[in-house]
C-alpha cells in the first residue's frame, strides 16, 4: 500500500504542473505596415515574468531604429558604442521565440537581437534582412593602372550619393561611412569572389561622374580589379562593425532553428562567454532573386570565450564578407604584477575592449615568455574590472615565479567542444573554418569552398591575441571544391601559428589534428601547409586535380611541412598533375612517416 504522505505529495506535483507551465509571459506579434519598434517595446516594458515567449504571426515586420532602445553595448569583434536595440533580451530564466516563418526586415543603424545572461534561449522559424543594404556594389567597366583610376557602374538598388567628389553610401538617417573602404572584387556570374582577388582599402582621391552612370574613381593601387567582375565595398573599418544580427552574452543553452540572416550590419552569430550552444538548420546568405552580392558583412557565425559544447549542423553561410565559423579564446597581456597573487592584465586589441576575460573560480593558464606551452594554473580569487581595457586579478595561489609584464593568461575553464556537420560554407570572403580550442573539434560531412583557406589554424599572441593552440581535431568525410583561389598564399588547411617577437617562433603550438577520408578537387594548389604541429595523420584523402582555372601561386607543393613533427602520410589518391608531392624542413622530416601513395 502507497505511503499516504507519497501519495500526497505526487498528487500535489500534478497539481502544480499546468501552474507553472501557464507561468510562461506571451507576446504575441502581429505584422502591420507600421514601425513595429515601438509596439514591441511597449509589450517588453510590461513583461514581469522570468520565462518569457514572443510568438510572430507569418507575414513581413518592420523595424526602425528612431523609438528603438539605446543602450552603451560591449560587443567583441565589433565596435563598441551606443546601439539603437529592438530585442533587448535579458536575466530571463527562459525565453523562446517562434517566428512561424516570419520576415524581419530592419532599416539603418540597428542591433537586433540582444541576449545578456540568460540561462535558456531558443530561436526558430524566422528571417532577417535590411530594407537598403549597408554596402556599395558597382560593376567594373574600365581600368587604367598608368592612370591610377577604375571605371565602375553601381547597382541601383543600393543606396548611395556623388557629394563634394566623394561617394557617400548607405545615406541612411544621416548616416554615411567615411570612404569605400573594404572592397573586393566578386565573379558576377557565379556571385563569388573573384578568381585571384586580393582585399583593397578603397580611399579615392577624386570620383568623377561620367556618362551612362558610370563612375571614375581615382586610386593608386597594388592591385587592380580586371573589367567584368563586381565591387563590393563595405565603408571605413571604423564603422562597419556596428553590430552583429543576433549577439547572445553570459548564457547558456542556447538553441537556434530554421533562422536566415539574409544581411547584417557586422556578423550574422555572435555568442561571448555563452556555454551549449545549437546552430540546427541555420543560414546567412542572399535571399533568392535579390540583387545583391554581400549577405553579412562580418562573420557568419563567431564564438569568442565560450564553453560547454557547440554544435552546427545543416546550415549554409554563404557571401559574407568574413569568416564562416570563427572560435576561439583570448589572450590577455600581463601589465603589471601588483603583489604575489595579483596582476593587472590588458586587453590587446581595441575590438576586444570591455571583453569578460574571467570571473571568480575559473582557471587561467600562465604563458610565460619565450615558450607559448600551457605551462602552470591557478584559480582565480576575486576581479575587478577597471575599465574596458584592465582589468585586476587576484588568485587563490601565489603566482608562477618570474612572471612579467608581457607574458599572457589563457582561460582554462571556458573553451567548448566544436562539431559542425552537413554544413556547406562557399562563396565568401576568408576562410571557411578558423578553429582555436583545446578540446575536441569534430568537422565531418561539410560542403566547403573558399577564396582563403577552407581550414585554418592561427593562434595569435599578438593583433587579434586570439586563443589557443589545438589539441584534438578529426577533419572527416567533407568534400572540398575549390579553395585557396585569393591572390594571397594559403591551402586547404592552414596551420600558422602566428606570435610576437619576444615567443619562439620555432616551437610546437598546435597537436593532434587529423584529415582523413575528405574528397578534394582542386587546381593546384597547396592541400596541407603546416607550420609547427606536433601529430598531423593525413590519409585515405581522394585529390583529383579537375579545375580549370590558371594558378594564383606558381610550382606549390601539396603538402608542405615545417618546424613540426609525427607528421604521417597514409593511403593517399591523387589524379592529374602536380609540381611536389611534399616539401618538408629538416626537422619535420626526421618523423615524417609518408607511404609514398602519391608520388
Amino acid at each position: 500500500m502507497m505511503n499516504p504522505f507519497i501519495k500526497t505529495t505526487i498528487l500535489s506535483s500534478i497539481l502544480l504542473l499546468p501552474l507553472t507551465a501557464f507561468a510562461q509571459e506571451v507576446i504575441t506579434l502581429s505584422p502591420t505596415s507600421d514601425d513595429m519598434t515601438p509596439i514591441l517595446r511597449e509589450k517588453l516594458e510590461k513583461v514581469t515574468d522570468v520565462d518569457l515567449k514572443i510568438v510572430f504571426t507569418e507575414g513581413t515586420y518592420k523595424f526602425l531604429p528612431k523609438l528603438a532602445v539605446n543602450r552603451y553595448s560591449e560587443v567583441t569583434n565589433h565596435s563598441n558604442g551606443l546601439k539603437h536595440v529592438i530585442f533587448p533580451l535579458d536575466n530571463f530564466e527562459s525565453i523562446e521565440i517562434d517566428g512561424n516563418g516570419a520576415e524581419l526586415l530592419f532599416h539603418g543603424l540597428t542591433a537586433p537581437f540582444q541576449f545578456y545572461n540568460n540561462e535558456k534561449i531558443t530561436v526558430k522559424d524566422l528571417s532577417i534582412d535590411w530594407d537598403v543594404p549597408f554596402t556599395f556594389v558597382a560593376d567594373v567597366t574600365g581600368v587604367n593602372k598608368d592612370e591610377g583610376w577604375i571605371d565602375v557602374k553601381p547597382w541601383t538598388d543600393h543606396q548611395w550619393s556623388l557629394k563634394n567628389g566623394y561617394i557617400q553610401f548607405p545615406n541612411v538617417d544621416g548616416f554615411s561611412y567615411t570612404s569605400l573602404g573594404n572592397t573586393l572584387d566578386f565573379d558576377k556570374k557565379h556571385q563569388r569572389v573573384a578568381h585571384g582577388a586580393w582585399d583593397r582599402s578603397t580611399k579615392t582621391t577624386k570620383v568623377e561622374q561620367l556618362k551612362d552612370g558610370v563612375l571614375r574613381l581615382h586610386q593608386q593601387l597594388e592591385h587592380y580589379p580586371i573589367v567584368g567582375v563586381v565591387m563590393a565595398s563595405k565603408g571605413d573599418r571604423e564603422h562597419h562593425r556596428y553590430a552583429p544580427a543576433f549577439q547572445v552574452k553570459h548564457s547558456r543553452n542556447v538553441t537556434f532553428e530554421n533562422v536566415v540572416v539574409h544581411h547584417a550590419l557586422g556578423m550574422g552569430f555572435l555568442f561571448e562567454r555563452t556555454e551549449n550552444i545549437t546552430l540546427n538548420k541555420v543560414g546567412v546568405y542572399l535571399l533568392d532573386g535579390a540583387k545583391r552580392i554581400i549577405s553579412s558583412t562580418a562573420d557568419a557565425t563567431h564564438f569568442a570565450g565560450c564553453k560547454g559544447d557547440i554544435l552546427i549542423d545543416h546550415s549554409r553561410f554563404e557571401n559574407m564578407l568574413d569568416d564562416g565559423v570563427n572560435v576561439h579564446g583570448v589572450y590577455t597581456i600581463i601589465d603589471k604584477v601588483i603583489n604575489k597573487n595579483t596582476v593587472r592584465v590588458s586587453l590587446g586589441h581595441y575590438e576586444q575592449m570591455g571583453f569578460e576575460i574571467a570571473v571568480a573560480k575559473d582557471e587561467m593558464w600562465f604563458i610565460q615568455q619565450p615558450s607559448v606551452q600551457r605551462a602552470a594554473t591557478n584559480r582565480i580569487k576575486s576581479v575587478k574590472v577597471i575599465n574596458e581595457q584592465y582589468t585586476d586579478i587576484t588568485f587563490e595561489n601565489p603566482l608562477v615565479k618570474g612572471l612579467k609584464t608581457g607574458d599572457l593568461l589563457e582561460n582554462k575553464t571556458w573553451n567548448p567542444t566544436f562539431t559542425l556537420r552537413n554544413s556547406i560554407i562557399r562563396d565568401h570572403r576568408a576562410r571557411n573554418v578558423v578553429l582555436k580550442t583545446p578540446l575536441k573539434i569534430v568537422i565531418e560531412n561539410n560542403k566547403f569552398s573558399s577564396m582563403m583557406s577552407s581550414i585554418f589554424f592561427r593562434g595569435e599572441t599578438y593583433f587579434w591575441f586570439e586563443s589557443g593552440a589545438v589539441e584534438d581535431v578529426l577533419i572527416k568525410n567533407n568534400t572540398f571544391d575549390y579553395f585557396a583561389y585569393s591572390g594571397a598564399p594559403h591551402a586547404l588547411m592552414y596551420i600558422t601559428p602566428r606570435l610576437g617577437k619576444a615567443f619562439n617562433q620555432n616551437e610546437i603550438y598546435d597537436r593532434n589534428i587529423r584529415f582523413e577520408n575528405n574528397e578534394v578537387y582542386t587546381f593546384g594548389n597547396r592541400i596541407v601547409w603546416a607550420d609547427r604541429v606536433d601529430g598531423l595523420t593525413i590519409k585515405n584523402n581522394n585529390i583529383i586535380n579537375n579545375i580549370d582555372m590558371p594558378s594564383v601561386q606558381k610550382s606549390l607543393p601539396l603538402f608542405e611541412f615545417t618546424n613540426s613533427k609525427n607528421i604521417e602520410l597514409k593511403n593517399n589518391s591523387f589524379e592529374g598533375s602536380f609540381y611536389q608531392a611534399v616539401k618538408a624542413d629538416k626537422e619535420s622530416r626526421e618523423t615524417i612517416k609518408d607511404d609514398g601513395s602519391i608520388k
